[in-house]
């Protein structure tokens, strides 16, 4: 029952924060990337790299997994390796990231039960993982746009049947966002505005336009 002697200005506990959340990047290799027909491959890449530097920033626990990455698929994204350098990739063979017990095992090992979910395909290697996570009584955030499926079709209807299961779409600058959530933490400001400029298209210019006519006035 709402009871408006309660309301006060604090967060949501629905919110992510890097608290209480873990990134969970899966398959983001080359065979699948050949294999991605939903949306522009370079902007999946572009998205991908921005949440996983998004991780850093905040120093929200990324786990990284591979399939079959020696025998099929290649090597985990190299410009995502670069950004978690430290991270162990966990390669496997089951399609279903939540069968492999050392990926469950990651992340469970975090204490976190907000799954920040990304990958390739959406229709394979988002959707089981997925549904086996929420059916254990996780909460998971899929990263539309640093996923890709087959077909746009693919990649939609997939999405819907993660939604109907409970999951939550979101974007990676939603999540970058959401993280800092508070323009006066100084501590990852300047973080976040490096990786709006660095990727996050039209936004980052703007981001570029106003420091330098900002720091034009401020010298004059």
């Amino acid at each position: 029952m709402f009871d408006i002697a309660k309301v006060q200005a604090a967060p949501s506990e629905d919110l992510l924060t890097p608290d209480n959340a873990v990134m969970l990047f899966v398959d983001h290799q080359p065979q699948m990337f050949f294999g991605t027909g939903s949306g522009d491959r370079a902007s999946i890449i572009n998205s991908t790299v921005g949440l996983a530097k998004a991780a850093r920033a905040f120093g929200v626990p990324a786990v990284l997994t591979t399939v079959a990455a020696e025998s099929f698929s290649g090597p985990l994204l190299p410009q995502l390796a670069e950004v978690l350098p430290e991270n162990e990739i966990i390669d496997r063979t089951t399609m279903n990231a939540w069968e492999d017990e050392a990926l469950v095992a990651a992340v469970r090992a975090t204490g976190r039960r907000k799954i920040i979910l990304s990958g390739l395909w959406t229709e394979v290697c988002l959707v089981l993982p997925a549904l086996s996570a929420l059916g254990q009584g996780y909460e998971v955030y899929v990263v539309a746009d640093a996923s890709g499926g087959v077909t746009p079709a693919a990649h939609e209807h997939a999405l819907q049947r993660m939604i109907a299961a409970g999951a939550v779409p979101v974007t990676w600058v939603q999540v970058l966002l959401e993280l800092q959530r508070d323009w006066a933490r100084q501590d990852t400001y300047g973080a976040v505005m490096e990786i709006v400029k660095a990727h996050a298209g039209a936004y980052g210019l703007g981001v570029v336009y106003a420091q330098a006519v900002i720091g034009a006035h401020a010298a004059g």
